[in-house]
């Protein structure tokens, strides 16, 4: 049953308990004896067996929060991949840049020099005394 048809079945409700009381004693009794007759050929109601009563998955898969609950955990569990891949880089990168700046401060070569135009011609230099020094 969707909204429209329990609000449709409330309305008629509501309308016959209204008038009620301006119905004529054969019609409540005809409407008195077609509900005992509906009552009468209603199904009883199985008790539970033991397989039934326990934790069924199948049922669980058809409530509402579960589906939700299936969609959002792999989202949730991509989030947190992603923050960890991005923590992951973030430490690597600064773990690259400390190992640069101590290199750079434990050098032979001033500070100045990497400001310096002249930079280049330093390298060369130092390039040709390479091979002389290793004779």
């Amino acid at each position: 049953m969707n909204t429209d048809d329990i609000n449709l079945a409330y309305k008629v409700r509501h309308a016959l308990n209204e008038n009620l009381e301006n119905l004529p004693a054969s019609t409540t009794d005809r409407l008195a004896a077609a509900r005992a007759l509906a009552l009468s050929r209603k199904k009883a109601d199985a008790p539970q067996s033991r397989k039934q009563a326990r934790f069924d998955v199948a049922s669980l898969l058809g409530m509402q929060w579960v589906r939700g609950l299936a969609v959002a955990a792999p989202l949730l569990a991509m989030v947190i991949g992603l923050a960890g891949v991005y923590q992951s880089q973030h430490e690597q990168r600064a773990a690259e840049l400390a190992d640069l700046d101590a290199a750079v401060l434990s050098d032979d070569l001033p500070l100045t020099a990497y400001t310096d135009h002249g930079f280049n011609a330093y390298l060369a230099e130092q390039q040709q005394q390479a091979p002389q020094r290793a004779q």
